[in-house]
């Protein structure tokens, strides 16, 4: 039995609602800016919106996602499919040096486990606005789906930076129902005589300086991803068996050279995410807590980011205090979940980064990282600024005697063995 989806009553008329408003008089277009990838989503996003009246100026930010040969390939897709105009930013130096760099003196990583790679939407959005300032643009227009976190920042960071008119083709899309919604973006697109890739139509595919964020298809049914969702990793099994050995070096908490030779942090990046990721390294599958509240499966590579991060940890694990290190992770993790959670304008971010780069002043030095297998492994570090004891070598000598270290130890654990002799508490 085949049962008909239909919208609900109060959508239709949401939709009827917004078409009348936004399509303008019948003898005079309005302009919007388009947040563009040349994906499906943003793909769809220009003949709907040219359908319902709007001119539209695609923008491409290059977060550094894009060879060349796309680049092109983008803007040629952007024309064939009616755009106005074509516009591209160069974004990749200021992605990091906005975003990366406190990402990784931050440790940044979502629940442990995801280093906020959608940062680079606020980027892109703070692009779009100031092209819709720059054409006099009505509205700014974005791919983003109903059931996403995309949306959140998009929309937060919108109305942050003055925004008054926010355009969400497949929000509205998907309001009318009918099915899944990539599969009726693709027919929609196909009706109108646009072909769609069929990794389009598979995946929904995000690339940055971060790395690869892949969503939709066996990754979303929970399943192991196919062979070629992954575009960054070889498989950890079938990686070099001798490992190979990446040394990098840091100031102030963010790598500044690869193998003695100083590099900006975008290029440190790239040529990592080539060496590391031909070992495997950085390749994760993740479930984590939307900020919608459900529950959003992914996978991502990030061999670059995961090396740089893991070196990082070593280096400041050393040179910061004890406190720091810990009150660190405090920060850190607060400053993550503004990023991820649409909240990066907040004030309280640029107050973070301002401790995080106060804090990590003495995380300079070197690093040693295997990468085998499928693994990054910090094996040598050196630093002017290790906080070390002089004479003192851990489990082997020190610069106290064994009776300064018996009395301290005594004195350290007085309260617990006191709790303890005292007896469990009584039942009640």
């Amino acid at each position: 039995m085949t049962t008909t989806v239909r919208p609900p009553t109060e959508a239709i008329a949401r939709i009827a609602s917004l078409e009348k408003a936004t399509r303008g008089p019948k003898d005079k277009r309005r302009l919007a800016v388009l947040a563009f990838s040349g994906g499906l989503d943003t793909s769809f996003c220009v003949p709907w919106l040219r359908e319902r009246g709007w001119d539209v100026i695609t923008v491409l930010v290059d977060t550094g996602g894009f060879s060349p040969d796309k680049i092109r390939e983008i803007e040629r897709r952007a024309k064939e499919l009616g755009a106005k105009r074509h516009c591209f930013v160069d974004g990749r130096k200021e992605i990091y040096d906005r975003l990366i760099s406190h990402c990784i003196r931050a440790n940044g990583a979502y629940q442990q486990m995801y280093p906020v790679m959608c940062a680079d939407r606020y980027l892109i959005v703070e692009k779009s606005v100031e092209h819709a300032k720059r054409f006099g643009a009505e509205a700014v227009a974005h791919g983003c789906t109903g059931m996403g976190n995309d949306q959140v920042r998009f929309d937060v960071t919108l109305r942050a930076l003055g925004c008054e008119t926010i355009l969400a083709p497949i929000r509205d899309f998907q309001a009318l129902g009918g099915g899944p919604v990539r599969d009726r973006e693709r027919a929609y697109l196909e009706e109108r005589g646009f072909k769609v890739e069929k990794r389009h139509s598979r995946y929904s595919v995000n690339q940055n300086v971060f790395g690869v964020t892949i969503s939709g298809s066996e990754i979303d049914r929970r399943e192991e991803p196919a062979d070629d969702a992954w575009t960054l990793t070889a498989s950890p099994e079938r990686t070099p068996a001798a490992g190979e050995r990446v040394t990098l070096g840091f100031e102030g908490g963010v790598p500044v050279a690869l193998d003695g030779k100083r590099l900006h942090g975008t290029e440190i990046l790239k040529k990592l995410n080539a060496t590391a990721g031909r070992h495997g390294v950085g390749r994760f599958l993740y479930t984590g807590d939307c900020v919608i509240g459900i529950k959003g499966r992914i996978a991502f590579e990030c061999p670059g980011l995961h090396t740089v991060m893991v070196a990082h940890r070593a280096l400041e694990e050393a040179t910061l205090s004890k406190e720091q290190n810990q009150f660190k992770d405090v920060i850190g993790k607060k400053w993550t979940e503004l990023a991820y959670n649409g909240l990066f304008l907040d004030p309280l971010a640029r107050n973070l980064e301002g401790m995080l780069r106060e804090m990590q002043a003495h995380v300079t030095g070197v690093v040693t990282v295997k990468l085998h297998r499928g693994t990054a492994l910090p094996v040598r570090y050196a630093s002017v600024h290790e906080i070390s004891q002089k004479g003192t070598l851990y489990a082997q000598s020190s610069s106290w005697t064994p009776d300064e270290a018996a009395a301290f130890v005594k004195l350290f654990g007085m309260s617990t063995v006191t709790a303890a002799r005292r007896g469990p508490a009584p039942r009640r």
